[in-house]
């Protein structure tokens, strides 16, 4: 121990005081309550040596801080990534419904639609429940192109399903029956349409497997029977469900017009007054022929004079209008009302409405003679033969006849 240490000199620790030799210890004079001096020397070796810092290392590093925009982006992409799968989810779900196809529909498709089109017109018939999930479903399994047409679809498909449909082209017909269409002339047209043949149409026409109510016993052929107007052939439709589809037409339209008791009162069977309504359906052509011909016809049969109308001779030959010679007149035909009086044994061709109410309401007159006098189909009618002759000038000067 040294004794107590000036205090103006220098010590150990400071700079301005000479190194103390052989000194074990760095020393701090203290003094105890009582007065003794307190020994809390530090051995020198234990005290802390100045850190030897390389300017070459770098500093450490502290905590990072984090910036908003990186959380913002991973926000983004999470957000994002749930979407994306969520919608693939979603999109798989309405592309394959659950449960069975439903009811077959008509989706008529416009020239120039595409699938996107094509989409919301599936969805407004029910075929698929979402067009976009379709439009989207389509980016991935898109078509070249869609014909425009008529395509019988089942409610409920799946986009697979509807799509093939679409691929495959329209698959229904409209089919157009015109007033003073024959059975043959009809068979002629629906052997137009895939998977339906003429003769096969022709035969179950006439052979009695689908019967008019109206249809006398031993009539077999559904001449006149048919209703005129537009249908709609689906695929795979028979051409026995076609008729009975003409037949359940004309049937309303008859009903409506009072077939049956406008028959009674007439006198007629209903089927002798389909069969007057062909011929005024051929001979009127325009309505406002139609009722003065219808006469025409009743005058002729309560008088018992042949009809000679040339509509039923056309037909007896298989032709649709045209010129009939004196040759033609002397075919030898139950139809050739020249030869034969009374009406033709069937229908000479499907009847419109028109012509219909005309034979079911004949205008009043006892008109026997008519023939066209003018370019746009007007007749001019004749109670005489010599009324008949001069309406028939008139028409040689129209240039007609």
């Amino acid at each position: 121990m040294t004794g107590p240490a000036d205090p103006t000199e220098g010590t150990a620790e400071e700079p301005g005081g000479p190194p103390a030799a052989d000194v074990p210890y760095a020393t701090e004079d203290r003094v105890a309550p009582d007065g003794a001096p307190v020994d809390d020397a530090v051995p020198y070796e234990r005290m802390a040596a100045p850190r030897t810092v390389d300017p070459r290392t770098p500093p450490a590093r502290r905590g990072r801080t984090r910036h908003p925009w990186r959380l913002a982006a991973l926000a983004v992409l999470v957000v994002g990534l749930v979407v994306l799968v969520g919608g693939y989810v979603w999109v798989q779900h309405e592309a394959d419904p659950s449960g069975p196809q439903g009811a077959q529909v008509v989706v008529t498709v416009p020239v120039g639609s595409g699938e996107n089109a094509a989409a919301s017109l599936l969805a407004s018939k029910g075929v698929i429940s979402s067009s976009l999930a379709y439009r989207v479903w389509s980016q991935f399994n898109s078509l070249p192109g869609i014909r425009p047409g008529l395509y019988a679809v089942r409610q409920n498909s799946s986009f697979a399903q509807a799509q093939a449909v679409l691929a495959a082209g329209p698959n229904v017909f409209p089919l157009l029956v015109p007033p003073g269409f024959t059975v043959s002339e009809l068979a002629t047209r629906v052997g137009q349409l895939p998977g339906h043949f003429a003769d096969h149409f022709l035969h179950a026409a006439t052979n009695g497997s689908v019967r008019s109510p109206w249809q006398p016993a031993g009539v077999t052929s559904l001449e006149g029977l048919l209703a005129p107007g537009t249908y709609v052939v689906r695929p795979g439709e028979t051409d026995q469900h076609l008729l009975q589809t003409m037949v359940d037409r004309f049937d309303a339209t008859a009903a409506r017009l009072g077939l049956a008791a406008g028959a009674t009162s007439l006198g007629y069977t209903p089927y002798q007054v389909i069969v007057i309504a062909s011929i005024v359906e051929k001979e009127g052509v325009l309505t406002k022929n139609m009722g003065p011909v219808s006469r025409v016809v009743y005058n002729r049969l309560e008088r018992k004079m042949p009809l000679q109308m040339d509509s039923t001779v056309l037909y007896a030959l298989g032709r649709d209008g045209g010129t009939v010679t004196s040759a033609d007149l002397r075919t030898v035909s139950p139809y050739n009302t020249y030869l034969n009086k009374g009406l033709p044994p069937t229908p000479t061709c499907f009847p419109s409405e028109a012509a219909l109410h005309a034979a079911l309401h004949p205008s009043a007159g006892s008109w026997l003679y008519f023939v066209v006098v003018a370019q746009d189909g007007t007749e001019a009618f004749a109670d005489t033969f010599a009324g008949q002759l001069a309406n028939e000038a008139v028409a040689s000067k129209h240039g007609l006849g």
